[in-house]
């Protein structure tokens, strides 16, 4: 860290200087975190945060049983080890992550309640000056860096996406939404109706049955879920053997990131015979006779993600007869509840919309690059992570196919291996630039939909970068290709500008 001197009307006397600047302490920003200290440590760095403390998502979100979707020994990072059930809660999320901070000392680099309000790159000076408001003073301030490391994830948790159905300020009742659950909510012995099909629906609905009269989830359509116990025998095996958890934690990994490679390749090379055993899966769960149109999606699996349910208690609340499912598309709000197209009149106390979230592209941060707004739809993605022209920048974007935090790990890599090859050429700054052979290349939206087409990506397609044709320009999503690929990219193929 240095201290560099401005007189900057209206803002403090004295900019600190850091090598990196880190955005965000949620799962990529503790992670990066820890690389950073652990691969590059003579390099200065501070995590800025704007809640009260780490976590991101696994802090703000509140709603009932809210839990991973994605296993524990892959979503948790490579160098802790996790001793867990492999699905697990927030609160257990939060406790591992809190571990790796403690363990690592790094809350000395943390700094909560600072929120980036702007972001600006000199090329005469090689560096970002950050605007940053200190929201538990209200202090304003900037702040500057060689590199900035956004790790602030892919949603706005300031408000979920909801869409304007007809008449909902008719209902007499509550309508929450789950990524801004009121602590004082009372659902028990309520009418409840949960309007959405994906990971979230499939959580609050078994949560909450227990307690109410009764929960319908309502859905436009339906979702692929995968039912499971909520264990891993390969590491109880493991573990009578009384082998070391790091082992465990890295064959138990690599197990499990096998049979997703299995399943992931089905979708695309036999999408109707993994169809078939998915819903051959979860019918005997469910009541004798079950329609199973409400659990038989039009689209080929993984084209969007596969929730997993642990220990099948979504199915085990429609089985009992507190929980049931409507595959239908709403008609209008009503003071009682709502009518679908269908002509079904669902009566409610309370509707939860897990209608999904709004994607933010890169925190929404105003960027400026020399003096020039920045928009990121005019720019092309270098490997899913950087821009072309946009110097020393990178941004965390995990995978939907595989475990988000597989990417925080693999691209750290990447990254301090860019720092070294930096260190070596003497140079400042580096920006993505396309080739003169990459000139006629086709250039398109930053997710294929026929590769992945969620509602929230497809809303926001067009305020995000772009990608190319060639496996350089493009996020693909694949992790096994990338766990290969990454490690021996040729950083000087042309695609990154040193100066």
């Amino acid at each position: 860290m240095a201290l560099t001197e401005t007189a900057t009307p209206g803002i403090r006397q004295g900019i600190e200087h850091f090598d990196v600047l880190i955005v965000g302490a949620g799962i990529s920003g503790v992670g990066t975190a820890y690389h950073m200290q652990d691969q590059a440590p003579e390099k200065s760095f501070v995590v800025l945060e704007a809640y009260e403390t780490f976590g991101g998502t696994w802090h703000m979100h509140k709603y009932p049983g809210v839990r991973s979707d994605s296993d524990l020994y892959t979503f948790g990072y490579r160098f802790k080890p996790w001793t867990g059930t492999p699905i697990a809660s927030s609160a257990e999320i939060k406790k591992y992550m809190g571990e790796v901070i403690e363990d690592n000392n790094l809350d000395q680099h943390i700094r909560y309640r600072h929120r980036i309000t702007g972001a600006s790159w000199s090329s005469a000076d090689n560096r970002w000056t950050v605007d940053v408001t200190n929201l538990a003073t209200n202090e304003k301030f900037q702040m500057s860096a060689n590199f900035l490391w956004m790790c602030q994830g892919y949603y706005k948790h300031s408000e979920g996406y909801t869409p304007e159905w007809p008449n909902m300020s008719s209902f007499k009742g509550q309508i929450v939404h789950p990524q801004t659950w009121p602590d004082d909510l009372d659902y028990k012995d309520k009418r409840v109706v949960v309007i959405g099909s994906g990971a979230t629906s499939a959580t609050l609905v078994p949560a909450m049955a227990k307690d109410v009269a009764h929960i319908t989830m309502l859905q436009r359509s339906p979702t692929y879920f995968v039912p499971g116990r909520n264990a891993n025998e390969l590491a109880d095996t493991l573990r009578q053997l009384e082998i070391d958890e790091m082992w465990i934690h890295e064959i138990v990994r690599r197990k499990v990131l096998f049979d997703q490679k299995v399943i992931a390749d089905l979708g695309f090379q036999q999408p109707d015979f993994l169809k078939e055993q998915l819903l051959e899966g979860i019918k005997p769960l469910l009541p004798e006779d079950f329609d199973m149109k409400h659990f038989t999606p039009s689209y080929r699996p993984w084209q969007q993600r596969l929730a997993f349910v642990p220990d099948g208690d979504l199915f085990a609340g429609i089985k009992s007869g507190k929980a049931s499912v409507v595959t239908d598309e709403i008609e209008t709000f009503n003071e009682n509840g709502i009518l679908t197209k269908g002509g079904v009149q669902l009566d409610a106390d309370i509707i939860v919309t897990a209608t999904g979230f709004h994607l933010s592209v890169l925190g929404d941060i105003p960027f400026v690059v020399d003096g020039k707004p920045l928009e990121w739809s005019q720019t092309v993605t270098y490997r899913g992570m950087m821009f072309t022209g946009v110097p020393n920048l990178a941004w965390v974007f995990g995978y939907f196919r595989a475990s988000w935090t597989l990417r925080v790990d693999i691209m750290a890599d990447f990254i301090m291996r860019m720092f070294a090859l930096m260190e070596k050429k003497g140079a400042h700054k580096v920006t993505p630039q396309l080739r003169p052979e990459d000139a006629e290349m086709e250039i398109g939206p930053w997710m294929d939909p026929d590769n992945f087409n969620p509602n929230y990506l497809m809303r926001a397609q067009h305020l995000m970068p772009k990608s190319g044709k060639k496996d350089e320009w493009m996020h693909n999503q694949d992790y096994w290709l990338e766990k290969d690929i990454l490690p021996n990219a040729d950083l000087e193929d042309g695609c990154l500008r040193f100066e």
